[in-house]
């Protein structure tokens, strides 16, 4: 089953985290059935970039971004090119490396 490391986020996963996923699984799913609660205004639905996540180890191993992620990728804080939201970003069977970023474009979040 592949992992997924989570680098430490100082709210989300202050000391970083691994978890493992099924292959099929999003990432923003692993992540939230392992208490990291990655924001997602959404409702994972891909009509925003709160879920933005770069995928630090693993990039190529996703299948490619579609045009509407990477629409809205362009909006994300922080963007780099190994970039996805986290909703899209589906494991397949290799060991990812995940960094949240700081912050999110999102004006109010309900955990705050």
């Amino acid at each position: 089953m592949p992992k997924i490391v989570f680098l430490p986020h100082p709210e989300m996963c202050p000391e970083g985290k691994v978890v493992e996923a099924k292959s099929g699984v999003s990432v923003i799913d692993a992540a939230l059935a392992n208490d990291i609660e990655i924001e997602h205004a959404c409702e994972k639905a891909c009509a925003c970039t709160t879920c933005h996540v770069i995928v630090r180890e693993g990039f190529y191993s996703l299948e490619e971004p579609d045009e509407l992620e990477e629409d809205l990728l362009d909006k994300a804080w922080g963007l780099e090119p190994e970039s996805r939201l986290s909703c899209q970003a589906i494991v397949e069977d290799e060991d990812l490396v995940v960094e949240i970023p700081k912050y999110t474009i999102n004006q109010v979040s309900e955990k705050h």
